[in-house]
């Protein structure tokens, strides 16, 4: 099972991938330039780990609280994803994470916990 992990609620962009027992991550700035070419970013990090969209099982998102920007930027393009490419996707609060161990999101999913399609946003 291959999951994505998007967190654009603060000051950077983080992407994760989570598969089978091994993580890969990638960080950039949290601004305009990188919200307008957010979808061309994650395919990026996927290529660079040889996956695809199509590879992925689940993506999860952060829906807040946190930037504005980043958070709606965010959830379109994790919507648009899930989508077109009928991906699982799910929502995750800022609070859900602590000392940046985003492994427990998958923890949360397994416990289920996280709900499938339902994003609403904290600003």
């Amino acid at each position: 099972m291959n999951n994505l992990i998007i967190d654009a609620a603060n000051d950077k962009i983080f992407f994760m991938i989570i598969a089978d027992n091994k993580s890969y991550t990638s960080e950039f700035i949290n601004n305009r330039e990188n919200f307008d070419k957010l979808t061309t970013l994650i395919v990026k990090f996927l290529e660079n780990h040889h996956l695809s969209l199509k590879n992925l099982s689940n993506i999860f998102v952060n829906q807040g609280p946190g930037k504005f920007s980043g958070i709606r930027a965010s959830i379109a393009t994790a919507k648009a994803l899930s989508l077109v490419n009928k991906i699982d996707l799910y929502g995750f609060n800022s609070e859900q994470i602590f000392d940046e161990n985003y492994a427990e999101i998958i923890d949360l999913f397994n416990k289920g916990v996280l709900i499938k399609n339902l994003i609403k946003p904290y600003y």
